[in-house]
């Protein structure tokens, strides 16, 4: 297009030379470009990163930032709160703090569980559409429901029994990842304190380690009825 416009509205032999050789220079100078889209996204990928301040997941008002797998309906907001209940499904944290995408750091969330429930928070993973996360690791969110590993532990790695908190009433689960060690805490007493090794294999899980990613918040099923709030991260170098 750009040739076209200085073919016909520029009729001087010797601007359409001047002017041919300006865009060969921005176009084919050797590193020109190369470097100004590294630049932008290297500036993209540390612009909403601030270390070691705690940062807001979640506005308390609505699913801003969130992104529901298969059944969306799974997931809503009440009186500041996100209520986990319904079919299976998965609420992924897509918002723009760290631009969703997390390595070492700080989670903590206020969480309630009801009666026989059973959800969990995911970290490292990624957003997929259907069925259960296949990238990074789930810390268990289960007080009374019949799986035996119940919250704080991450789930076939580290397991907790028995149960660290109570149905119906608060607590704080915390999650902390320094590179390939995982500390889980619930009302700030430590239920795991994981380091990964070497040679991690879990079978029919092979994205089921320590890397980078986001959260997600899940939804187990129908009769499983769980609150969240005061949602939030503190990004670690």
């Amino acid at each position: 297009m750009i040739g076209v416009v200085v073919r016909y509205l520029i009729k001087d032999s010797e601007m359409k030379k001047s002017i041919g050789i300006c865009l060969l220079v921005m176009v084919f100078m050797p590193g020109c470009k190369g470097d100004a889209t590294e630049d932008a996204n290297s500036q993209a990928n540390t612009a909403n990163t601030e270390y070691g301040v705690w940062q807001s997941l979640f506005n308390g008002k609505d699913l801003t930032g969130w992104k529901a797998s298969e059944h969306k309906g799974s997931f809503h907001v009440e009186d500041g709160m996100i209520v986990a209940n319904g079919r299976r499904s998965h609420l992924f944290y897509v918002g723009p703090v760290a631009n969703h995408r997390f390595k070492n750091f700080e989670f903590m969330a206020s969480v309630k569980t009801t009666p026989g429930s059973n959800s969990g928070i995911y970290f490292h993973t990624a957003y997929q559409q259907k069925g259960w996360p296949a990238k990074g690791y789930e810390s268990q969110v289960n007080i009374s429901h019949s799986d035996p590993q119940k919250s704080g532990g991450l789930y076939d790695a580290a397991k907790v029994n028995p149960a660290p908190a109570e149905d119906n009433k608060w607590y704080s689960q915390h999650i902390i990842v320094k590179s390939k060690h995982v500390t889980v805490k619930i009302d700030g007493k430590t239920v795991v304190d994981y380091m990964e090794p070497p040679d991690v294999n879990f079978k029919g899980w092979p994205g089921r380690r320590l890397s980078s990613g986001t959260f997600a918040i899940q939804a187990h099923d129908p009769k499983s009825l769980v609150y969240f709030k005061d949602i939030k991260v503190k990004v670690l170098q």
